[in-house]
């Protein structure tokens, strides 16, 4: 079958060709030749991939398709769909890394031809490392032969880096471009996971979902002095077997083949398809440790047909407790002495139908460390999950007296201003989290009980845990943090209020002074932002696209920063390897920032604190030539009442800024900076009210927490 097989949506055209999506537009209204949509629906057509891009070669606008990029298209536009192309595509990355002597011979082939050919080496290869009962199935010829264009590009695409990093590509795109479809597990909280689990050599997932788990699980252990270096930061060992189950076959498949192209051959790889709580996979297993990120809040979970389940050893969970049925699933799975780590709800600490289970667990010493992480850390990012760390208990041990509470939901976060803590994934200092974390969990796993810090970590012990609700939240049995400063720190924020206070009153704008003239104020000639970016006396960018190289961290000015005056909260995605490069709009010192969303006047000149950073979504960059326009008087007059409200434009649910619409008088250079200055001073006035909030409002919560601990006397 030809590549015209594949289709490619508006989205697609523009990566390809590296422009927006206002210029596909273009073209399909001003060129009669553009190839006509295939499918697709009115408001949203497909093309077929090779006409677009032999149209595109035909216009001079296709310079060079990176492979990336065209191997994409192909999956995205697959005509079985983008997992069965995503599993077919897999499978031969798999045959390439295992036979790759074979390959050259196979893929020499004409397309049909191969198409016939590769599913008795498919076959024995996935036989060989997934065993007869398995989650890939092998294509068939006819199921391969639509995929023959994408099996040569993901071939020649694992040539220039490897087979596991081409399928992590495709992937990770195909997780992207669905981000509703599937219920993620960051990598930051994967690794603590695993970390907290400790060594283990047999590891079961049995809700893998896209096997972030088991592949942080999974990861190979490093040779010679990284070797030493991993051992000396208690790095946990790879693990030679894991296991997985989920309820979707598709997801079940592509978990195989990820986790079987992660790990060497020597690690066995065993992911099976089904409904864990209902049909368990693996019964007979005894891993040395168990992690799970369980489905939330599920009603039909088996309630109905488990009654009599064996693995209820600490209660038979209520309907409404799916997440107490996963922990004791996870310990009927565990050897003694083995270690579940489980993300978990936080109503799952208190909700009143399950404190029985909690009690027994408690009592029998199968539940362990309860730790709070901060909202953002994982979906649903809107809450702040728990990590439940439970070991299931050896024969005749006694269990342990005290149980470790962890709360790392109130850690700070970087740019997030005076007496501001919290604020969602963008503003998340992971390691620090991940450091206090295991700070506290590795010496009470060793020592059974330490010594605790204020309202972050506490040993508490068990019997003052079960009273009538076994409420286990971390934040209700730690101390506040308040009890560790006292008064000395609120004396600290005393003084910067008052010196804010002294500033703010320094800052205060003089009387105003009458003009002379009119009610109507003055009438000056006036241009608009789009007739001076016209002229070349500014340029104007929008926002939000672009990566970061891998490896490094680049912070983002976001909409929610401009309008509360604070330093960049945002960071860019990592590129991907093979994809195309989107070069971010980075901001430069003196740089004019607009939020076009929400209504109201808002104009904001970049400072040293901003400098550098890359523009987010929702904002307008205006880069003013120091020769012609002053910042400080362009940013002045934007957030005139009046003006905004001519440049706005009404939705049903939003307002929108037309930036270009937004006027400003035609003054000269000198007159301008006259006003630039003033409205310098205003800002920086504006500034300084900010501040003295934030500190008042620390004060004010200090000190009540303060005298309701007794830390603070009347």
């Amino acid at each position: 079958m030809p590549d015209s097989a594949a289709e490619v949506t508006a989205a697609g055209i523009a990566r390809l060709a590296g422009v927006g999506r206002a210029a596909v537009s273009n073209w399909r209204r001003r060129h009669a030749d553009f190839p006509k949509p295939v499918g697709g629906t009115e408001t949203s057509p497909s093309f077929a991939l090779a006409d677009v891009e032999a149209w595109l070669r035909a216009q001079g606008k296709l310079a060079e398709v990176p492979l990336g990029e065209r191997v994409w298209q192909q999956i995205a536009g697959h005509p079985a769909g983008a997992v069965t192309a995503l599993v077919h595509a897999g499978c031969a990355l798999l045959l390439v890394r295992e036979r790759a002597a074979a390959w050259p011979a196979l893929a020499a082939a004409p397309g049909e031809r191969l198409a016939e050919v590769l599913p008795v080496p498919l076959e024995e290869t996935l036989t060989e490392r997934f065993g007869a009962e398995r989650a890939v199935r092998t294509p068939t010829a006819v199921a391969l032969l639509p995929s023959v264009p994408l099996l040569r590009g993901a071939a020649e695409l694992a040539e220039g880096t490897s087979p596991r990093e081409a399928f992590e590509f495709l992937l990770g795109r195909h997780l992207d471009a669905n981000p509703r479809q599937y219920t993620l597990t960051p990598p930051g909280p994967a690794a603590l996971m695993a970390a907290l689990a400790g060594p283990a050599t047999t590891v079961l997932d049995p809700a893998c979902g896209t096997g972030s788990l088991l592949g942080a699980a999974a990861a190979a252990a490093p040779a010679g002095p990284a070797a030493t270096a991993a051992a000396a930061t208690d790095a946990p060992p790879a693990a030679t077997a894991v296991y997985g189950q989920d309820a979707d076959p598709d997801l079940a498949a592509l978990t195989a083949l990820r986790l079987a192209l992660a790990t060497d051959t020597a690690v066995d790889v065993r992911v099976l398809a089904g409904d864990t709580l209902r049909a368990d996979a693996f019964p007979a297993l005894a891993a040395d440790a168990v992690l799970c990120h369980p489905p939330f809040n599920e009603r039909n979970w088996g309630h109905d047909e488990l009654a009599y389940d064996p693995r209820w050893e600490y209660g038979f969970p209520a309907r409404t407790e799916s997440e107490l049925a996963w922990v004791q699933h996870a310990l009927a799975r565990l050897r003694p002495g083995g270690t579940a780590v489980l993300l978990m709800p936080p109503a799952a600490a208190s909700r009143r139908s399950g404190r029985r289970i909690r009690a027994d667990l408690l009592r029998r010493g199968a539940l362990r460390a309860v730790v709070a992480l901060p909202a953002g850390a994982a979906p649903p990012y809107g809450i702040p999950l728990h990590l439940w760390v439970l070991r299931r208990p050896a024969p005749g041990a006694r269990p342990p007296a005290e149980l470790l509470l962890v709360d790392t939901a109130s850690e700070p976060t970087p740019g997030a201003g005076a007496g501001v803590s919290g604020g969602g994934r963008d503003r998340l200092d992971w390691p620090a989290v991940e450091s206090a974390v295991l700070a506290a969990w590795r010496p009470f796993d060793r020592d059974g009980t330490i010594a605790g810090a204020p309202g972050a970590s506490r040993s508490v012990p068990v019997v003052e845990l079960l009273d009538d609700d076994v409420d286990l939240a971390p934040a209700r049995h730690l101390p506040p943090p308040a009890a560790a400063e006292g008064a000395a720190q609120l004396a600290g924020v005393r003084e910067r209020l008052t010196e804010t206070l002294r500033r703010t009153r320094e800052l205060t704008p003089p009387p105003a002074a009458d003009s002379g003239a009119a009610a109507g104020g003055v009438r000056w000639p006036s241009t608009t932002v789009g007739e001076l970016a016209r002229a070349g006396a500014l340029t104007l960018r929008a926002g939000g696209t672009g990566a970061a190289a891998p490896g490094t961290v680049v912070p983002v000015l976001t909409d929610t920063d401009v309008l509360a005056g604070h330093a960049p909260s945002g960071s860019l995605p990592e590129a991907p390897p093979h994809g195309p490069a989107e070069e971010p709009v980075l901001l430069a010192a003196g740089d004019v920032v607009v939020p076009v969303l929400g209504g109201g006047s808002v104009a904001r000149v970049v400072d040293a604190a901003a400098t550098g950073a890359a523009l987010g979504r929702n904002v307008h960059l205006l880069r003013p030539d120091p020769t012609a326009v002053d910042p400080w008087f362009l940013a002045g007059f934007l957030r005139a009442t009046a003006n905004s409200r001519q440049a706005s434009s009404y939705a049903s649910t939003a307002t929108r800024l037309d930036v270009r619409r937004l006027q400003l008088p035609r003054l000269p250079l000198a007159e301008q900076r006259r006003y630039g200055a003033r409205f310098r001073a205003l800002a920086e006035f504006e500034e300084a009210l900010r501040l003295a909030g934030r500190l008042g409002e620390q004060l004010v919560q200090g000190m009540y927490d303060g005298l309701a601990d007794g830390t603070v006397a009347p």
